[in-house]
């Protein structure tokens, strides 16, 4: 939100804060009030002035989430998971071989939950470093990462996104 005047009151940033979110009856209604105070001319002037906030704003992105990985039952997994935007990013780790080692986005670990997950592709056991995409994909509907040898059926670590 730009302003116009070089010192603004606490007042004024307040009401043109919570003006901006508010109705347009609302925001006249303010406006209104405002002019009508023993404010000094030039808040006033500025005060009506200011554009209003745009519905069309763009949304903050997410957060990051992070895990540590954890091996199930005899598996060892180890490692970080970290979601950020657009991203997966693996590090540190590693964990036990697999003839088709998957990562999946899953809201549990069992292999219900891993079939509804969404897989995100081949993990390697052996590489520390790893991203993975996540374009189309709503992690935040997801809290749980998964390491699934498929071939086999059975989970081999997961680690709970915080």
């Amino acid at each position: 939100m730009r302003f116009n005047v070089v010192t603004v009151g606490a007042v004024l940033v307040a009401t043109a804060a919570l003006g901006a979110c508010s109705s347009q009856t609302h925001n006249a209604q303010s406006t209104a009030a405002m002019s009508s105070s023993a404010a000094p001319t030039a808040m006033q002037a500025t005060s009506t002035a200011m554009p209003a906030m745009s519905s069309a704003m763009p949304a903050m992105p997410a957060a990051a989430r992070t895990g540590m990985f954890q091996g199930q039952g005899e598996k060892h997994v180890a490692g970080t998971v970290r979601v950020t935007g657009a991203q997966l990013e693996l590090s540190n780790f590693s964990s036990d071989a697999g003839p088709d080692l998957h990562l999946y986005l899953a809201n549990g670990t069992d292999e219900t939950a891993v079939a509804a997950g969404k897989e995100l592709g081949r993990v390697a056991f052996d590489q520390a470093t790893q991203s993975f995409s996540l374009s189309g994909i709503d992690a935040s509907q997801y809290h749980t990462v998964v390491i699934n040898c498929d071939k086999a059926k059975s989970v081999f670590g997961s680690a709970t996104l915080a």
